[in-house]
């Protein structure tokens, strides 16, 4: 289990607990003012990829204090962990208003109106969570669906999320001061500036899922489609056996290796039941 399932969750998945998604952590103004300044955009951070690419030539001992000081402020403020489509599910089981909203980050590394984001409530209207959303200044939206928020079934909100695993988008949800959790995106190293930090920098912006993925040679006919949707490097091949092999320490668990396999050869453990990553976040 992640951190977060021992602090907010009891020892389960954190993010499957209703309490963490409830409007009476909204009574807090200090996250109402973050979530009202996250999703107006007002706090655009330019260039975090490339103020955090100067860690590399910091020395050892300054480079471990600048890290472990961003990642302690992130998980009390905006964190995030991967999520593989059965717990999408299961999350939108819990919660009752889905509503799609503009990207963060593709706003921030494209300059566009990128709508991969959705914001989630448990509130059996639309609850606090959304009333804060739509006071928001509309002005920032630029890109063709400027006609205010999109609010979804879940079921239409689902289908969407299947078809981004088709195009290779990894699922992750997130916390507006933590623990409560308000939404859930879909992201891929080339635009998503948290995945970018954690992957690409070493300086992890979300945790891994709770699981590990796991190939089945024997229904492996070496296609490497997989290698080409996974964000995470973990994929490799074979020459040798012509087949695919996954290595579990690069793996984040999020299965969307899975939705490009014709021949159902990719599965998904718990992280705990595969000793090399039981212990890695």
């Amino acid at each position: 289990m992640c951190e977060f399932c021992h602090k907010h969750g009891e020892g389960q998945k954190w993010y499957l607990r209703a309490e963490n998604y409830s409007d009476d952590l909204l009574s807090d103004l200090k996250r109402r003012k973050f979530i009202a300044d996250f999703f107006s955009l007002t706090e655009t951070s330019p260039g975090l990829v490339e103020r955090l690419g100067k860690l590399r030539v910091m020395p050892r001992f300054v480079k471990s204090a600048s890290v472990a000081h961003k990642v302690g402020r992130w998980k009390k403020m905006h964190y995030g962990q991967v999520l593989p489509i059965e717990d999408v599910e299961r999350v939108f089981g819990l919660v009752s208003n889905v509503v799609r909203l503009p990207c963060y980050c593709r706003h921030v590394n494209l300059g566009t109106e990128q709508r991969f984001c959705y914001g989630i409530s448990l509130a059996p209207q639309e609850g606090e969570m959304f009333k804060i959303i739509k006071e928001i200044d509309m002005d920032y939206l630029t890109g063709p669906d400027t006609a205010g928020l999109e609010e979804l079934t879940k079921e239409e909100a689902l289908e969407n999320f299947r078809q981004y695993e088709k195009e290779g988008l990894c699922h992750t949800v997130w916390t507006f001061v933590t623990p409560f959790i308000g939404g859930i995106c879909n992201c891929d190293r080339s635009d998503c500036g948290a995945m970018q930090a954690t992957v690409t920098e070493g300086v992890p912006h979300m945790f891994r899922a709770e699981y590990v993925a796991e190939v089945n040679l024997e229904l492996c006919n070496g296609c490497r489609q997989c290698m080409r949707v996974c964000q995470f490097g973990a994929i490799g091949y074979s020459a040798a056996n012509k087949k695919i092999f996954i290595d579990p320490l690069r793996c984040y668990g999020c299965g969307i290796c899975r939705a490009s396999c014709t021949k159902d050869a990719i599965q998904l453990h718990d992280r705990a039941s595969v000793p090399v990553a039981a212990n890695l976040w």
